[in-house]
């Protein structure tokens, strides 16, 4: 994922709810989201190119979301993907604090990576660029291509229009996609400076991104219910247009000891 706006444990009827857009090469091959054959307890897309994932959830309640850290220059062309971690961890029974320190040096052998996972009803973040385990407090959140809640333009936008929609009881779904369909461009000021150069800051800027070749393939929405209600869609885009998709929903109930 490219920005993942969520609200842990801050909301009467959600324990979590995530709304996230993955930004890819248009033609990186991948599969939507669906129970995986091999690991039928996991719900995800994959990626068809390195294996992995970059969002997913279990029927037992644990979730991971990974982004990317933003930093060319430290840039490793033989570095590992960054989406087994993912799906490693959804794989696993290890707590989220406990299989983040079995991590070899911290992750070092990866490419800057922002890592969030729960169980149980707690959620905790990593990037192997702070090196510190975090766990994440009651609230809004938001994360992209640097440090949790480092307020990108994107990011406090996508804070502030969740915070809005969470005052609502019943919360609309459209409303998440729609939020994370936003075009809206910053002012060039307001842009961060990572090493990409302005064009390249102007191209990513946008919480919805498009270009000729790498832009948002697809925004998925979770909201795990405090009844223990699991309900799961993904909008893959056609045609990098925000207004065509074809989607994904699934609806379930954790499986509890």
């Amino acid at each position: 994922m490219c920005l993942i706006l969520f609200a842990h444990d801050c909301h009467p009827r959600y324990q979590l709810v995530v709304a996230a857009n993955r930004d890819e090469f248009y033609q990186r091959p991948t599969l939507p989201a669906n129970y995986w054959p091999d690991a039928p307890h996991i719900l995800a897309g994959r990626d068809l190119q390195e294996g992995g994932t970059w969002m997913g959830v279990t029927t037992t309640g644990r979730f991971a979301a990974l982004t990317n850290y933003r930093d060319p220059s430290s840039h490793k062309v033989d570095a590992p993907s960054r989406g087994h971690l993912v799906e490693n961890y959804l794989r696993c029974d290890l707590t989220p604090v406990s299989y983040l320190e079995s991590l070899p040096e911290g992750g070092a052998a990866y490419n800057g990576f922002n890592l969030l996972l729960a169980a149980d009803d707690s959620m905790y973040y990593y990037s192997n660029r702070e090196g510190q385990i975090r766990k994440v407090e009651q609230g809004v959140h938001g994360l992209s291509n640097s440090l949790l809640n480092t307020p990108w333009p994107k990011v406090s936008r996508g804070i502030r229009v969740l915070t809005d929609i969470l005052q609502d009881e019943d919360i609309k779904v459209e409303r998440l996609f729609a939020m994370m369909t936003d075009q809206e461009q910053p002012e060039d000021q307001e842009l961060p400076d990572t090493g990409v150069g302005l064009e390249m800051e102007r191209m990513l800027a946008p919480i919805f991104v498009t270009s000729p070749n790498y832009g948002t393939r697809l925004t998925t929405v979770i909201l795990v219910g405090r009844d223990n209600r699991v309900r799961f869609w993904e909008r893959s885009y056609l045609h990098a247009r925000p207004d065509e998709w074809d989607e994904v929903h699934y609806d379930f109930k954790l499986e509890t000891s």
